[in-house]
C-alpha cells in the first residue's frame, strides 16, 4: 500500500526555542537549519526537529496521565550519554521504568526524552 504521507518534522512546544534548539543540537550533533525569535528548526537528512514558542508553556508531568509523547535516541554507551546530556542541561526524573534499557530523562524545558542502549 502506498504511503500517504511523509512524516518530516517532529514539533515540541517550548517557552524559548532557541535555547532547546542548541540543546537538542548538543545531543544529536544536527545542524541548526532555521531559527527567528519564535521557532527554530534541526536536523539533518530526514526527519527535523522544530520548537515552537507558546508563552506559558508547561511540560507535562512525569510520571503522569497527561505525558502524550516522548524522543527515544539510541546510544553506544548508557552511563557515558546520560552524564553526557545530563551535563547538557537535562534532568533525571526518579521514575525509571527501563530496568537499565534506557534511561529516562527531561530536557531543560521537561519534554521527556530516552537514552536507549
Amino acid at each position: 500500500m502506498p504511503a500517504l504521507a511523509r512524516l518530516t518534522t517532529v514539533v515540541l512546544d517550548c517557552a524559548d526555542p532557541q535555547a532547546l534548539a542548541e540543546f537538542y543540537r548538543a545531543v544529536t550533533g544536527w545542524k541548526i537549519t532555521s531559527s527567528d525569535a519564535d521557532s527554530a528548526y534541526l536536523g539533518e537528512d530526514g526527519v527535523q526537529l522544530a520548537f515552537f514558542r507558546v508563552p506559558d508553556h508547561r511540560p507535562a508531568a512525569w510520571p503522569g496521565p497527561g505525558k502524550q509523547a516522548h524522543l527515544d535516541f539510541q546510544v553506544d554507551d548508557l552511563d557515558l550519554a546520560v552524564k553526557q546530556v545530563l551535563e547538557l542541561g537535562a534532568t533525571k526524573p526518579e521514575f525509571q521504568p527501563g530496568e537499565g534499557r534506557w534511561t529516562v530523562l527531561a530536557d531543560p524545558e521537561g519534554h521527556l526524552l530516552c537514552l536507549c542502549a
